[in-house]
């Protein structure tokens, strides 16, 4: 099943809405109104995850590129200063290389949240503030993103020789209140960084579509959410 069809349900629930500004038009159909909202949900899950889901995608995009812990600086620094800057920009290089790859295969993750999206989340979503789905995809796919993203950051991660004395470094910060727990195992820290620019991609898109759908370029949301302008 497409991704688009995938979101059938959604689209169905959001077109019932009486108070559907859009749906009001004249020149528009129920079917074009419906559409025009599938392609807009669409949209951006689709762009973040595509844009992310290469390479560069996390390297090379410096709003998400993953670098180590703040607190880690310090001995990064010191690290690069004993003539280990190709060890450590291997790391680097491979935790973003790790969040690509992850990302690379959350869209099915993003349409079982979809398919299962009740009246009232909907209704949320389309009420709510610029970036009420996002909110939504956060709430119902943190966890099994985490779950899907960690195997494959494991397994991208594993390649490089710091990541045991990273490990092994992190838990020792831990105990002196150097570091977050949350931080102190490599895998768990991309994954979760993996997740967070994920979640900042999907809501700069949502927010662009919700305060400029015609600037999306698109004929039909054009048509369908210029209505409302």
């Amino acid at each position: 099943m497409s991704f688009s069809r995938s979101i059938t349900l959604c689209v169905a629930l959001m077109a019932a809405l009486g108070n559907l500004q859009v749906a009001n038009s004249a020149s528009l159909t129920p079917e074009e109104t419906a559409s025009g909202i599938n392609a807009a949900i669409t949209r951006g899950a689709e762009f973040a995850v595509d844009q992310l889901g290469k390479k560069d995608g996390f390297m090379g995009n410096p709003k998400v590129r993953i670098g180590l812990p703040e607190s880690f600086l310090k001995a990064e620094k010191a690290a690069r200063m004993l003539g280990f800057s190709k060890q450590t920009d291997e790391l680097v290089e491979a935790m973003n290389r790790a969040a690509e790859a992850a990302v690379a295969q959350a869209k099915p993750v993003l349409v079982s949240a979809i398919k299962n999206m009740s009246f009232k989340d909907a209704k949320d979503i389309l009420f709510g503030p610029q970036d009420a789905a996002t909110q939504y995809f956060k709430r119902t796919t943190s966890n099994e993103l985490a779950n899907r993203f960690r195997p494959i950051v494991k397994n991208a991660t594993a390649k490089v020789e710091l990541v045991d004395k990273y490990n092994a470094f992190a838990g020792k910060a831990v105990q002196f209140g150097l570091l977050d727990a949350k931080d102190a195992d490599l895998d768990s820290y991309v994954t979760t960084k993996a997740m967070d620019g994920l979640f900042m991609m999907i809501a700069e898109q949502e927010k662009t579509i919700r305060s400029d759908p015609i600037g999306t370029g698109s004929a039909l949301l054009k048509r369908v959410f210029g209505a409302t302008r």
